[in-house]
C-alpha cells in the first residue's frame, strides 16, 4: 500500500554533488535547481551487490528511508547493513528470491514501501514488476512498462528504431521464423553473419555464422538456448560487424515529454560479450560520428516517449562512419559512474525525481561535460583461465583513497556461485583520458582483495597496453592486445615464495604451543644463544610445490634457498604491510596469512600459498596419485553426495556430483577401498582443490 504523500524535505536539490562522491572531486553542480520536494519517502531496493548499496547511499542523501531484501547466501551482506531495514525474500538461487517479483511485492507491503527501485539485472528490464508496482499504488523507479515491454526484444525494438529513423545493422527481424525464410534471409543479408535470440543477453542464444553449410545447426542450438533462457525462441540475423566499437548513449525521459542525453560512453573492452572497461566520453571519435550517435539516441527516446533513464547502444565498424542500433536497455546500466563523472550529476538521484513526476532539471544546452572517467569491473574470476568463476571467502579488503568504489563486498564476504562474479567498480576521473588512465592503473594497485581470485591484475594489464591506452580498442581488444591468453606478470614470484616462507616460520605461535622453528623439519641452531637457526619448508604455488631453505643471518636478516639460489632480504612487518629489502631495493607489498595459507600482494602482482614444513609435507603425502582423496576440480555447489563414511566402493565408482556454472560433474574415486571421510554435503558451496571424500585404499 502507497504510504502517505506527504512530500518530504531531501537533504539536497537536482544536480547536488551527491555526499557519495564529493571526497573524489569528480562530481560537481552544473544546473539550476527545479525544486527539493521528492513525494516518495521509502524506497525498496530490489536487488543486491554494489547497485544495492549504491542506491542506499542516494536515498540516504535525499532524506529516503531505504530498505533492502536479501537471499539467504546475502543475510550478511554488505548491502543489507547500508539499508536502513532489510527483509529476506528467499532462499540463496536467483529465480527462488531476486528473479521473484511476488516476493519483492510481499516485502513492500511489510515495509510499507513508497516506491520500488530494481538496479539492473534481475527484475530491472521485465515488465512484471513495473506492473504489480502499478496494481499496488506503488512508484516504479524506472519507465513504464509499455516502454519495457516494447524495447525488450530485440526484433521489436529494431522495428521501432527503423520508424523512428535510426538505422539497425543489416539483417531480417521478421516474424516468419522458419529455417527456410532464415536461410533465405541469411544469403541475403550475406556470410559471415551472427544469429541472436530476439530476447537474449548476456551472450546466450548467440552464434557466429561463416558459411551456409554451418548455419542450420547454428539455428537449431541458438533456438534450444533461446527456449531454455528466456522462454522464447525467436531469432534474429545480424551482418557480422568483426571489429565493431561498442558505444553507447545515456538517455533520460520525463513524464512531461522531455528527452535528452547524457553523451555517450565507449564499452568494447569486452570478454565473452560482457563489459569490462567502460569510459565517457569515447577516446577517438570523429565529431560527425558523435552527432549521429546523439541524435539518433534521442529521436528513438522521442519516439516512445521514454519516461526515465535508459541507454541506446551502437555498433561501428571499424573505419566506418554509420553507427547502427544495437539494442536499448531500459534501465540503469553497471557503467552510469562513467557519466555521472564528467557531467556531475548524480544518476540514481534523476531516476527517483523522474520516477515523482518531477521535469527534467535541465534543457540539453545546459549538460555540460569535463575530463575523463574509466570504471572497470573488478570480478570474481580466473582471467588467464578464460575467465573462469572463482569463490571463496574475501579475507581482506581494502580499497584504494585515489578514485571512486562502488563495492558490494567486505572483508568476511562470501562470494558463491549464485550470482553475478561482478565484486566492485572502481572509477577514475582525471581533466585528460591519460590521467584517468593513469589513475586508474594506480587505484587497481592498490585494491587488495584476497580469498577469491580477481581480474585486478588483467585489468591493471588491459588499462595499459598500447591498444587501449591510445584509444583503439575495438570489442576483439583481448584477441588483439594477447594473441595467445592473457597471463598474469610473475616478475616478483620468487621473492615472493621467499618472503612468505620467512613470515610463516617466524609467525608468533599460539600460546602454549611450540613456535614454527621449533616445529620445523632440521631445525638446528647455529650460533650462541640459539640466535640464529635454518629450516626447510615447502611453498605450494597454483600446482607446484617449491621446496625452500630458510636460514636466520644477524640483525634480522634471512637468507631463502631455492633451486640453489640464495635471496637475503630484510623483512619488516606492520599489521599487513610488509616492507621488504632485497639487493639495494625496498618493497612494499601487502600480505595475509590464515594457518598455513598466505596471500600476498606486490605491485599488481597476486600470489597465493600454501606453506607447510618438510616433514608436514611428508607426512600429509597420501601417495600423490591414486591417494583416495576426491578433490573438487573447480568451484561448484556439491549437488549429490552418494556415498556415507564406511561405505567400500570400487574405483572409478562415483561417489559424487558437482554443479559448476550450469554442467554437472561426477567426481569418481580414483582407488578402490573404504569411504574414511565425507567433507561435504548436498548443497554446499565449494572452492576448487577443496577435498570432497577420502576413501581408505584397500591393502
Amino acid at each position: 500500500m502507497m504510504a502517505s504523500s506527504s512530500p518530504i524535505k531531501p537533504v539536497m536539490c537536482w544536480a547536488s554533488v551527491s555526499a557519495l562522491h564529493r571526497r573524489k572531486s569528480s562530481f560537481r553542480a552544473t544546473a539550476p535547481s527545479t525544486g527539493c520536494e521528492i513525494v516518495i519517502r521509502s524506497l525498496l531496493i530490489a536487488n543486491r551487490g554494489e547497485i544495492a548499496v549504491r542506491i542506499a547511499r542516494t536515498c540516504r542523501r535525499l532524506g529516503i528511508r531505504s530498505i533492502a531484501v536479501f537471499s539467504d547466501a546475502d543475510r550478511d551482506a554488505p548491502h543489507v547493513k547500508a539499508a536502513d531495514e532489510a527483509f529476506r525474500i528467499g532462499p540463496s538461487p536467483a529465480r527462488d528470491s531476486y528473479l521473484r517479483a511476488d516476493a519483492i511485492m510481499e516485502a513492500c507491503r511489510r515495509a510499507g514501501a513508497d516506491a520500488v527501485h530494481p538496479g539492473y539485472g534481475f527484475l530491472s528490464e521485465k515488465p512484471e514488476l513495473p506492473t504489480l508496482c502499478a496494481t499496488e499504488g506503488i512508484v516504479f523507479v524506472g519507465p513504464s512498462a509499455d516502454r519495457i515491454a516494447a524495447m525488450g526484444p530485440k526484433i521489436g525494438s529494431k522495428m521501432i528504431a527503423a520508424r523512428a529513423g535510426v538505422p539497425s545493422v543489416p539483417g531480417y527481424v521478421g516474424d516468419d521464423q522458419s529455417d527456410a525464410r532464415l536461410l533465405e534471409e541469411a544469403k541475403r543479408t550475406g556470410f559471415p553473419l551472427m544469429v541472436k535470440a530476439s530476447a537474449g543477453g548476456g551472450g546466450r542464444g548467440m552464434r557466429r555464422v561463416f558459411s551456409e553449410a554451418e548455419l542450420a545447426p547454428a539455428l537449431e542450438i541458438a533456438r534450444r538456448e533461446a527456449e531454455a533462457a528466456f522462454g522464447d525462441s525467436s531469432l534474429l540475423i545480424e551482418k557480422l560487424v568483426l571489429r565493431p566499437r561498442h558505444l553507447e548513449v545515456q538517455i533520460a525521459g520525463d513524464k512531461h515529454g522531455n528527452v535528452v542525453h547524457l553523451f555517450e560512453r565507449d564499452c568494447s573492452v569486452q570478454r565473452k560479450n560482457q563489459k569490462l572497461l567502460e569510459e565517457a566520453p569515447a577516446p577517438n571519435l570523429p565529431a560527425s560520428i558523435r552527432a549521429k550517435l546523439l541524435e539518433r539516441a534521442v529521436a528513438l527516446g522521442r519516439a516512445i516517449a521514454y519516461d526515465n533513464l535508459g541507454t541506446v547502444e551502437f555498433i561501428l565498424e571499424e573505419g566506418r562512419d554509420e553507427p547502427w542500433f544495437l539494442e536499448m536497455n531500459t534501465r540503469l546500466q553497471v557503467e552510469h559512474p562513467v557519466t555521472e563523472a564528467i557531467t556531475g550529476f548524480d544518476l540514481v538521484e534523476w531516476q527517483i525525481r523522474i520516477a515523482s513526476g518531477e521535469p527534467l532539471p535541465v534543457r540539453q544546452d545546459q549538460i555540460r561535460e569535463r575530463g575523463h572517467a574509466i570504471e572497470a569491473r573488478i570480478t570474481a574470476e580466473r582471467a588467464d583461465q578464460d575467465f573462469r568463476p572463482d569463490i571463496g571467502r574475501v579475507s581482506a579488503y581494502r580499497e584504494p583513497r585515489v578514485i571512486r568504489v562502488d563495492s558490494g563486498v567486505g572483508e568476511g564476504s562470501d562470494v558463491t556461485l549464485f550470482y553475478d562474479s561482478l565484486l566492485a567498480k572502481a572509477i577514475a576521473f582525471g581533466e585528460t583520458r591519460s590521467d584517468s588512465c593513469a589513475g586508474l592503473a594506480a587505484g587497481l594497485r592498490d585494491f587488495i582483495i584476497f580469498g577469491p581470485a580477481t581480474t585486478t591484475p588483467f585489468l591493471i594489464a588491459a588499462v595499459e597496453h598500447p591498444i587501449f591506452a591510445e584509444g583503439r580498442a575495438t570489442t576483439r581488444f583481448i584477441e588483439d592486445a594477447f594473441p595467445d591468453g592473457w597471463t598474469p606478470q610473475r616478475k616478483e614470484s620468487a621473492l615472493a615464495r621467499a618472503a612468505a616462507a620467512i613470515v610463516f616460520v617466524t609467525a608468533p605461535s599460539p600460546e602454549g604451543t611450540q613456535s614454527v622453528w621449533q616445529r620445523l623439519a632440521g631445525f638446528r641452531v647455529l650460533g650462541p644463544a640459539g640466535g640464529l637457526a635454518a629450516s626447510r619448508v615447502v611453498v605450494r604455488e597454483e600446482q607446484a610445490d617449491h621446496p625452500l631453505t630458510i636460514e636466520a643471518l644477524h640483525h634480522g636478516r634471512y637468507s631463502a634457498t631455492e633451486n640453489g639460489k640464495a635471496l637475503e632480504l630484510d623483512l619488516k612487518r606492520e599489521g599487513s604491510l610488509l616492507e621488504i629489502a632485497v639487493d639495494g631495493r625496498v618493497i612494499q607489498a601487502t600480505f595475509q596469512m590464515h594457518g598455513a595459507n598466505l596471500a600476498i600482494a606486490i605491485g599488481e602482482e597476486r600470489y597465493s600459498f600454501t606453506v607447510s614444513t618438510e616433514a608436514e609435507k611428508t607426512a600429509a603425502k597420501g601417495g600423490g596419485s591414486k591417494s583416495g582423496a576426491i578433490l573438487s576440480p573447480m568451484p561448484g555447489i556439491v549437488a549429490e553426495v552418494k556415498v556415507a563414511v564406511g561405505d567400500i566402493v570400487e574405483a572409478r565408482q562415483v561417489v559424487a556430483v558437482l554443479e559448476s556454472m550450469k554442467l554437472f560433474i561426477s567426481l569418481e574415486a580414483d582407488v578402490g577401498g573404504t569411504v574414511k571421510d565425507v567433507a561435504c554435503a548436498a548443497g554446499e558451496t565449494v572452492q576448487a582443490g577443496t577435498r570432497l571424500i577420502l576413501v581408505e585404499p584397500n591393502t
